[in-house]
């Protein structure tokens, strides 16, 4: 007889299976699994490297494609508009996020007609690339300009031969063009107009190549207000430029020149039209 609570003294070898109870049951698998188990062969295991590879693949992809759509976008820089800033062939990151102030340089998307060269279309391999990330944007329906006047910016060219913005003249000598110690004139032919609402006045930092908004000012389109084709639409804005970063001996930060934390706000609100103080034909 065993008292309450007694276990039994028969060694565990000898005790019959249907005596055995909860946590003393014979475990039926444990000695059979890994013997019934069969080693994958080369073909199971081939797929699954292949099938893990798709996934990272597609992961980094899709990771890719929202950095460039949320975050930023690299884009190659095709024309001399703006050197010695940045040069012909240079990689820029453009930041979408952060919004863009007076003096930043910026991607824009062709308002229409600014972009004289004949477009060569990148091949579907080259523009899914581009699409999700993974090479910089060729530019061929891209500009790169610096903004120069904001929505109600009264821009003129000065008596100093400065460009005035808002009544104060600005030394733009930090970032202009020189070569062999010369640097181009800020703008050559006069000018005095006031930007409308959504829109912007950019300028190129080689003003001697660059095709930008002082030169479509007395251009006049049927349809739409006298100089319009002059100012680019906010929200054709990509973003602004960040850095250079290819090749890598021209790696640099983007700031806004010290220059333009002096400009003051505009005095008016911005019209809904371009007013058109004097404009003449050409740059």
């Amino acid at each position: 007889m065993r008292g309450h609570g007694e276990r039994s003294l028969w060694p565990r070898r000898f005790r019959l299976p249907w005596l055995l109870v909860n946590d003393e049951q014979p475990d039926e698998t444990s000695d059979t699994t890994g013997a019934n188990e069969r080693p994958r062969s080369l073909v199971q295991r081939l797929v699954g490297w292949v099938a893990e590879g798709a996934i990272i693949i597609v992961g980094a992809v899709i990771i890719a494609a929202l950095l460039r759509t949320f975050v930023a976008q690299m884009f190659v820089i095709p024309s001399g508009s703006m050197e010695h800033t940045i040069e012909v062939g240079d990689r820029v990151v453009v930041s979408k996020f952060g919004g863009f102030q007076r003096g930043d340089v910026v991607v824009f998307r062709d308002p229409g007609g600014w972009l004289n060269i004949e477009k060569q279309e990148p091949g579907p391999v080259q523009q899914a690339l581009e699409f999700v990330g993974i090479l910089p944007n060729s530019g061929q329906d891209h500009l790169i300009k610096r903004v120069i006047g904001l929505p109600g910016d009264h821009v003129r060219l000065g008596d100093d031969g400065r460009i005035e913005i808002n009544g104060v003249s600005i030394d733009e000598s930090a970032y202009l063009y020189a070569q062999d110690g010369v640097q181009v004139a800020a703008a050559t032919v006069p000018f005095d107009i006031v930007v409308p609402k959504d829109r912007l006045f950019v300028m190129g930092d080689h003003r001697n190549s660059s095709g930008d908004s002082r030169c479509r000012l007395a251009n006049v389109t049927q349809g739409e207000a006298p100089g319009s084709a002059a100012f680019v639409p906010v929200d054709h804005v990509v973003g602004a430029a960040v850095a250079i970063v290819a090749p890598l001996d021209r790696l640099a930060t983007f700031n806004v020149p010290l220059v333009f934390a002096q400009v003051p706000a505009p005095a008016e609100p911005a019209p809904d039209r371009p007013v058109l103080n004097h404009v003449e034909p050409g740059c």
